[in-house]
């Protein structure tokens, strides 16, 4: 009865982990929760210390193996595209990062800034976008799992139906090449207008920093974020 017990606990853990642990997919984050997670499992059907130690033991594999995955995406994404994985929440608002890889923890974000993506007015990629956005796709190829957001923004020049259409019509662009090179992921697309600003529209320089799109990479649809709040 024991084994049988310490069997479920086994399987318990490991089927919490794959709802819980995934809302805080890096390493670090993930062993904890994953630990937590599992010891409170092994209590709950064993009651007993050697239950929940089994419990936690096992989560904290596990949900370091979770948060791994997301570390490893970021990095090879990153390492994809000539950078490397930058969570300075300033960084957005300098204007020579045209390309930024961030992992706040619980989701990847890649920013593209227009600049380098479309010709004013355009939702076409250029060529330079286009090859930047295919090496995304070919990583994903590794990950067929994770969840992809695209995400456009614009700054205040014109109408909100128009940036509207527009910042959709360039997630759909990217979308559309991250998905040409074979990935079979599960997607959104959505725009943005200029509702989600970096900075005040109020010269040039602040509307090219809005101007953007942004990929979001999901392990799950729990941590899943408004793009445009």
């Amino acid at each position: 009865m024991r084994n049988y017990k310490s069997v479920i606990v086994i399987g318990m853990s490991l089927f919490m982990l794959n709802g819980c642990t995934n809302a805080g997919p890096n390493t670090q984050a993930g062993t904890a929760i994953g630990a937590a997670s599992g010891a409170m499992l092994g209590g709950l059907i064993g009651g007993s210390g050697r239950d929940m130690a089994i419990g936690a033991a096992l989560g904290a594999v596990a949900g370091g193996a979770i948060g791994y995955n997301m570390d490893k995406q970021a990095d090879d994404i990153a390492r994809s595209l000539g950078t490397g994985v930058n969570n300075d929440p300033l960084a957005y608002l300098d204007p020579n990062q045209d390309l930024i890889v961030s992992n706040n923890g619980k989701y990847v974000k890649i920013m593209f800034r227009d600049k380098m993506m479309f010709s004013t007015a355009s939702d076409r990629l250029t060529s330079t976008a286009s090859y930047k956005v295919a090496k995304v796709g070919e990583i994903l190829k590794q990950y067929p799992k994770t969840i992809v957001e695209t995400a456009g923004h614009t700054d205040k020049r014109g109408s909100y139906s128009y940036n509207m259409n527009l910042s959709k019509n360039r997630a759909r662009s990217v979308a559309d090449r991250l998905y040409s090179t074979g990935i079979q992921n599960p997607s959104y697309i959505t725009g943005c207008s200029y509702g989600k600003p970096l900075v005040d529209n109020s010269n040039s320089q602040n509307m090219a920093l809005n101007r953007r799109v942004e990929i979001y990479l999901y392990p799950n649809n729990d941590v899943r974020v408004d793009a445009c709040r």
